[in-house]
């Protein structure tokens, strides 16, 4: 069987090349074509159908997106282009070969409003340029019939950046943080992601019935401000050499201490019952994952004292 998988420098993508591996041959083509033409670039939606009738694989994932939040509020086409029309093109393309198409959206797609977590079948109502885009390409993919969607929240890895490794560098840095404490969501990791998303694959691909919209995200709820103390707290019983002394140091604030750009949901809580019944999948606490890359990535080595001739 052969996988066609869009975006896989990304943090799920890199995952998912590992996970999907075990369901048959991935193609993951760059950005730039290939000796072949193959072409990753979503931006190029000529390129991008090209590439898939080339491959015509049985099923497209797509981890790719345009996730810069704030730059997307001034480059509205930019954003619309990666997150709504390459989708669209993806689903036309998997209807014409009759392959499944799996699909990455968030948490942004809702409002953020009250402190209930979120069903798939809540009203949506996004609050920036990156959640109306990421909306779009969903309502694009379902008009596919072979689909999975999956919405998610607060993605990380241990390959590239994210929000834990942000704060370790600043608590080596300085004596205080500031941290937002009114956005609430579950830490997620993608290689969680990335492993769940190869289960409810082979699992859809014998059921049909399960195609659909799902919630995918780790258990448990914390703060941005919750976050940063419980990493710090790890960081520096692993090790890690900090200048932040304590938690008493973190201080939380509110959003608006904070302006963006583009405004952010304070509640990214998901209700993942769905997901969990359907597939018989138990999604571990967000801790778990976290603790996971922190002693994936260990503390920094110390630098070697310089020696004078």
């Amino acid at each position: 069987m052969r996988i066609l998988l869009f975006g896989s420098t990304g943090q799920v993508g890199w995952e998912l090349r590992r996970s999907l591996s075990v369901l048959g041959e991935v193609l993951a083509p760059g950005r730039t074509p290939d000796a072949d033409g193959l072409c990753g670039d979503l931006g190029d939606l000529t390129g991008l159908a090209r590439t898939i009738r080339t491959v015509a694989p049985a099923v497209i994932v797509n981890a790719a997106a345009y996730t810069a939040v704030d730059r997307a509020e001034s480059d509205v086409p930019g954003a619309a282009r990666i997150n709504a029309q390459a989708p669209a093109v993806m689903a036309q393309e998997a209807t014409t070969l009759g392959a499944w198409l799996l699909h990455y959206s968030t948490d942004y797609v809702f409002d953020g409003s009250g402190t209930r977590p979120w069903t798939e079948d809540d009203t949506t109502g996004p609050l920036s340029v990156y959640g109306q885009t990421k909306l779009a390409g969903e309502q694009a993919v379902q008009r596919h019939a072979r689909h999975i969607i999956l919405r998610t929240s607060w993605v990380y890895g241990a390959r590239g950046g994210n929000f834990a490794k942000t704060m370790l560098r600043l608590a080596a840095e300085r004596d205080t943080l500031n941290v937002i404490a009114d956005q609430h969501g579950a830490p997620t990791s993608a290689e969680l992601l990335a492993d769940v998303s190869a289960h409810i694959l082979k699992n859809a691909l014998h059921h049909p019935a399960h195609a659909g919209l799902y919630h995918c995200a780790a258990a448990g709820e914390t703060s941005w401000h919750g976050y940063a103390c419980w990493v710090l707290e790890q960081a520096r019983a692993l090790g890690w050499a900090l200048k932040v002394p304590a938690s008493t140091a973190v201080h939380a604030i509110p959003t608006s201490s904070y302006p963006t750009p583009a405004t952010r949901p304070l509640n990214s809580r998901l209700n993942t019952q769905r997901l969990r019944a359907t597939f018989g999948l138990v999604l571990p606490p967000w801790q778990h994952g976290v603790l996971r890359m922190l002693q994936e990535i260990g503390p920094p080595a110390p630098l070697s004292p310089s020696v004078s001739v």
